[in-house]
């Protein structure tokens, strides 16, 4: 689940993490109500659970209230990046003169949690990582031993930090730590975490991604933070109990099993094709089920054809074969549709598809070689 900003930024309050002074506005008086508490030039920013919102228009600056109440009529009910902007965060405006990035992730290939710092705060650390990799610096923590103020300022050691900074830097990535391991976190990052020009270090952007698998022990975060990252496809495969993700792209995905489904996609990418969805009917699914997942990646507009990709173990190919018919019956608007089927009753499934006209193919290359004609 991810967080919005303002929670975020409200949870590090709590371990002692300075972050500017402001408030969330989900209308313009408030908005200015809360410039005008300020009382000094302000951000508005826009509350989405989408990254690069910043390029998108989403971080507006104000001088005065009056200036704040006009930024707030734009983004208030617009959309970045296809998400409703329903609240903007007004904060002061900070005197920045350096900007720091800190994460605290896990890294799921050494089990362990990873710190990451970078004297280039303020941009995508990705971009850092290609073009100045020196300027990242790098911490597993042992899951025992834990993280302290003093391994943090260690791991700084090569940004030729002057003590003080060092100091006040070490700290709050033990923090951060700290807020980890407390929420499970998958992510606490601060980007950027600036000393302002009176020397003080504000976390002046915060991130915060908790395990959805441990969201049973943190009743205080609310599902609308998830209902608000998932697009409407999202929600409405939720409701159908369906494992579905939104992609950009045209050419729809249904398979069983969930490396099945990414083997697919990933096959589509190679082939020049871009994927639309990631959906997984699982193993064993029955007709409702399968016709279920094939009627909503067709009422997607985007999608162009669909790729069904079954491998038939505990899941019946004559059952798929029947939810496919029955699917492409019941669908307001029709797509092409390209099948690879193999496994339990498979002959008597490519008999049933083939009457309706459906094409079988052999493999999954064939059959996205065939979609991407389409």
């Amino acid at each position: 689940m991810k967080l919005f900003e303002f929670e975020a930024k409200n949870i590090l309050k709590k371990y002692g993490v300075s972050v500017p002074k402001g408030n969330t506005a989900s209308n313009t008086s408030e908005a200015e109500a809360v410039a005008r508490e300020i009382g000094k030039p302000v951000v508005l920013k826009a509350q989405v659970l989408v990254a690069g919102r910043g390029k998108a228009g989403g971080i507006v600056f104000a001088d005065d209230p009056r200036e704040a109440n006009k930024v707030a009529s734009r983004l208030i009910g617009s959309s970045i990046k296809e998400s409703l902007v329903k609240n903007v965060l007004v904060e002061e405006k900070l005197n920045i003169a350096t900007q720091f990035y800190v994460s605290v992730a896990i890294d799921r290939q050494a089990k362990k949690y990873i710190v990451l710092t970078s004297t280039e705060g303020g941009v995508d650390i990705e971009e850092v990582a290609k073009t100045s990799p020196q300027k990242i610096a790098r911490y597993w923590v042992d899951p025992v031993a834990g993280l302290n103020q003093a391994d943090a300022i260690k791991m700084l050691g090569g940004f030729k930090l002057n003590r003080d900074d060092a100091n006040k830097f070490g700290a709050i990535i033990a923090t951060l730590y700290k807020a980890a391991l407390d929420n499970d976190a998958e992510l606490v990052e601060l980007n950027p975490l600036v000393k302002t020009t009176s020397g003080d270090f504000i976390a002046a952007d915060a991130r915060i991604i908790v395990d959805d698998n441990a969201l049973f022990r943190h009743p205080e975060f609310k599902a609308e933070s998830s209902e608000e990252e998932a697009t409407p496809l999202e929600i409405e495969a939720r409701k159908q109990g369906l494992a579905y993700v939104d992609l950009d792209g045209d050419i729809g995905i249904v398979g069983n099993g969930a490396g099945l489904v990414m083997a697919t996609l990933d096959l589509v990418n190679s082939y020049g094709g871009r994927p639309a969805n990631f959906l997984d009917v699982g193993g064993g699914g029955d007709v409702e089920i399968t016709k279920k997942a094939v009627l909503l990646v067709m009422s997607k507009p985007a999608v162009k054809a669909i790729v069904l990709n079954i491998l038939g173990g505990i899941t019946r190919c004559d059952i798929v074969a029947q939810a496919v018919i029955e699917a492409l019956k019941e669908a307001s608007v029709k797509k092409p549709i390209v099948v690879r089927m193999m496994g339990t009753n498979e002959e008597e499934g490519i008999r049933m598809l083939n009457a309706v006209g459906i094409n079988i193919y052999p493999n999954v290359e064939l059959a996205i070689e065939a979609v991407l004609k389409l």
